[in-house]
């Protein structure tokens, strides 16, 4: 049976609508010293397209077998937009501050995802590999776990990382997380497993 392309027209533009109002119900766009986060649009296809194929993500998070703009939207669509849509929190776009205070160039983007495998939220980062090693990381960080942890009330945040993964130890004992044992990854992988509690 073929599906009605009406249909298909009518949910997305309710859903891109959807998303559209509870990004503004947010405070977001968050700013810090050097950065403004806020969530990701299908506008930011090209940049994510680099960053899920850019050295350090491919070699530290995984190839999401993203290739072209197109995938890139949909890879945009079916995470962090719908993310934002079920749980009330995502992955955002996380971009250098102008001078002026605008929002520049994107480098990477922070938040918490919800995954089937894992009991609560978790937060995940990944910049382009330029950017590393110049505080993005826990800037954007600190100010996603702010917001969230208050407007979500939650109690607990994990996180994980390779277990070659340094620089990300390093930034979520920084954070505040405590180690907490070693895990298999879905793809069996063993990852470092961390946690934040907020007392």
């Amino acid at each position: 049976m073929s599906t009605n392309p009406f249909t298909f027209l009518r949910k997305y533009i309710t859903l891109f609508f959807k998303f559209i109002r509870l990004q503004y119900e947010t405070v977001y766009p968050i700013f810090t010293d050097r950065l403004v986060i806020r969530p990701i649009t299908e506008h930011e296809a090209a940049f994510i397209l680099d960053l899920l194929n850019d050295p350090g993500f491919l070699q530290y998070i995984g190839d999401k077998q993203v290739r072209n703009l197109e995938q890139a939207r949909e890879y945009i669509r079916t995470g962090p937009m719908q993310s934002l849509l079920d749980n009330g929190f995502a992955l955002h776009l996380v971009s250098v501050k102008r001078a002026d205070g605008s929002e520049g160039d994107p480098i990477g983007v922070c938040g918490l995802l919800q995954r089937d495998f894992l009991p609560a939220p978790d937060l995940g980062f990944a910049f382009l590999e330029r950017y590393t090693g110049q505080g993005y990381g826990y800037e954007a960080a600190i100010k996603v776990l702010e917001y969230e942890l208050k407007s979500l009330s939650l109690n607990k945040v994990l996180a994980f990382c390779s277990l070659d993964n340094s620089a990300s130890r390093n930034l979520l004992q920084r954070l505040g997380f405590c180690f907490k044992h070693h895990q298999s990854y879905l793809d069996g992988e063993e990852v470092a497993m961390f946690e934040f509690y907020v007392i």
